[in-house]
């Protein structure tokens, strides 16, 4: 008579074993699952600088497509989208991105950066009116001096410049930039000092060489300033120095330019051999 008793009391202390599995299960699964976060996450960092930037968007456009939930891995795609130089793309997700209620201001700087890498400046120009003046932040006046350029509305953008600049410790793309601006608008002195603050940063930036040439070059400064650079480098500048002074009828100075160019370049310099011979062609002529 005790046999069913004896049962069900063995049978009450395999549930409550089987209770105690069941939880100390649902403890490892949520252990486990905090570990595959952190660890999700970590891949995430390195995927958005992983030298192949293709490679970092195939990992998240995958990821994000199997948990269409998360904004984070929509953020880590339009990232890689961008570095693979697909702004379009990177733009129709960051709208996905910024439709979203947790998403932030810098999400919206973001949007606009890709609006205007894809030519779209007055989606850019609206996007960034709708952050709050009371957010600032480097990349955000970047952009914001860049659509005053693009408006020629001068004094707001060299006043967003200013800021930009002092919002960074690697200002040399800021400073080319608000040396270009001056440029075109045929303030040659102030873009040659912009030009020199920005190779000051980065002695690396080429572009800023050469646009210190074309500003100097306006200025009928004809020789080559002091800066970092190599023979290949001191090559093309002088080539850009030739052709700036043969626009503004500088001829005879421009060949010889040209000439010293193809003396220097430690290679066969095309591009300034044909310009040479073309001058010489047509004072044949």
């Amino acid at each position: 008579m005790r046999h069913p008793v004896f049962l069900a009391l063995c049978l009450g202390g395999a549930v409550g074993l089987m209770g105690c599995q069941k939880a100390s299960d649902a403890e490892v699964d949520r252990a486990l699952k905090s570990v595959n976060v952190i660890d999700e996450s970590n891949l995430n960092d390195i995927m958005l600088t992983v030298g192949d930037p293709n490679k970092s968007v195939a990992y998240f456009r995958k990821t994000a497509a199997e948990n269409p939930d998360r904004t984070d891995l929509k953020r880590g795609l339009a990232q890689s989208l961008v570095r693979a130089q697909k702004p379009q793309e990177a733009a129709a997700v960051w709208a996905t991105v910024v439709a979203d209620p947790s998403a932030t201001n810098n999400d919206r700087v973001a949007y606009a950066d890709a609006l205007l890498r894809s030519n779209e400046w007055k989606r850019a120009e609206a996007e960034l009116n709708k952050i709050p003046p009371t957010y600032e932040s480097f990349e955000r006046y970047k952009l914001e001096a860049m659509v005053a350029d693009s408006n020629k509305n001068w004094k707001k953008a060299d006043s967003f410049y200013e800021i930009a600049v002092g919002l960074t410790t690697t200002p040399a793309g800021v400073y080319n930039n608000w040396g270009y601006s001056k440029l075109t608008r045929g303030e040659y002195a102030g873009a040659e000092k912009l030009f020199f603050d920005a190779i000051t940063y980065d002695p690396q930036l080429f572009t800023a060489k050469n646009n210190l040439v074309l500003a100097r070059g306006a200025q009928r400064k004809y020789d080559i300033p002091v800066i970092k650079m190599t023979q290949t480098e001191r090559a093309q500048l002088l080539y850009t120095m030739a052709l700036t002074a043969i626009k503004q009828g500088d001829v005879q100075i421009g060949k010889g330019l040209l000439q010293e160019a193809v003396d220097t370049h430690p290679q066969h310099f095309e591009a300034a051999v044909r310009s040479l011979d073309a001058l010489d062609a047509k004072v044949t002529n």
